[in-house]
């Protein structure tokens, strides 16, 4: 895709601003901003990342942004930017030569602002018609209203909330602190943030790396007692068997692998193997096939939370176990919606 727009470039300094999740790092220098005005030329409503173009002084630049789940759920809709349309834009400027950069900020024609992020404040339109509500995505503490529900509900990932994988959001975050293999560590020494995230495509996610999405998850109980965790991301399903004593017939390792679960008073533990999916992070650590993966779910006492433990064990690429966590809230408002992505 190209892009469309006439004016200026600004440099400032950025405010602290939750960052995109797929192949950001290594793309945007996320310490400044770039302000752009000029004609809407193209516009792509979906996700990973919507994008829109504009043209600076006859030159062409891609426009990323967020996701189109995260806008939907802000109250910015598809049309709220149109082709033609005239904007201003505030956006971290590309770190290589690619014209491209990353939006955080569009002024419509019609005097509104749009913070397409959250954590943003008005940059225009200081306390005036800014549109980006991210009260849902920002949320700190869930609804306690439905202890009942247990388990069997649908999960939100709030960005106030910290990330199962740090470094995918955080770049002051040491990839190198996990305890890796001389061999692990090699690999990680020859991998390109800018050119080599697996992310960077519509390729479905797999295990561990799937569940550091900051989208919403649900979970489903199945007549025959399984448990199907719908993930918002990919529109992927993990089918999580619950009876050991039905034999089935075991396919061959899949990205999201085999899972099997168990309950330890309220909580789902699920052991996972049989992983085809060759990342363990998605910024350059990798997993071999030998690696196991534990996860234990488990309610709050009022069902406003969801805590969660993951402890990823691989030899080849990790001295010890690592152990990772992170939580969900319950916010009854929030479904899970289509993500159907789309490639750019």
């Amino acid at each position: 895709m190209r892009a469309l727009t006439r004016g200026v470039i600004v440099l400032a300094a950025l405010p602290s601003a939750a960052a995109a999740h797929h192949s950001f790092f290594g793309r945007f220098d996320t310490q400044k901003l770039v302000e752009v005005e000029g004609e809407v030329t193209e516009v792509l409503w979906r996700n990973p990342h919507a994008y829109f173009g504009v043209r600076v002084d006859g030159v062409d630049w891609d426009i990323e942004t967020s996701s189109l789940t995260v806008l939907k759920r802000m109250g910015i809709d598809e049309g709220t930017i149109r082709v033609g349309d005239r904007i201003r834009v505030a956006a971290n400027p590309p770190l290589g030569d690619k014209k491209e950069m990353y939006a955080r900020h569009v002024l419509l024609a019609d005097g509104r602002e749009l913070l397409m992020n959250v954590g943003l404040t008005p940059r225009w339109k200081k306390g005036g018609d800014a549109v980006g509500d991210d009260s849902l995505l920002m949320a700190r503490e869930g609804d306690g209203s439905r202890p009942d529900l247990g388990l069997f509900r649908v999960w939100s990932h709030t960005r106030a909330i910290a990330r199962l994988f740090p470094e995918v959001t955080d770049p002051t975050v040491d990839i190198n602190a996990y305890p890796l293999t001389p061999a692990a560590r090699a690999q990680l020494e020859k991998f390109n943030r800018a050119t080599d995230n697996p992310t960077a495509n519509c390729v479905p996610k797999g295990m561990p790396t799937i569940m550091e999405a900051p989208y919403p998850i649900e979970f489903v109980r199945e007549a025959n007692g399984d448990i199907l965790l719908k993930i918002e991301e990919y529109d992927l399903t993990r089918h999580i068997y619950m009876n050991p004593n039905v034999t089935r017939e075991l396919t061959q390792p899949t990205p999201l692998g085999d899972s099997v679960g168990r309950w330890d008073a309220a909580t789902l533990v699920v052991t996972t193997t049989r992983i085809s999916w060759p990342f363990f992070s998605q910024l350059g650590i990798r997993q071999s096939p030998a690696v196991e993966i534990v996860e234990r779910f488990t309610p709050s006492a009022d069902g406003s939370r969801l805590d969660y433990e993951m402890t990823v064990t691989d030899p080849a690429t990790f001295t010890r176990p690592v152990v990772l966590t992170q939580h969900w809230l319950w916010l009854p408002s929030v479904t899970l919606l289509p993500y159907e992505c789309t490639v750019h």
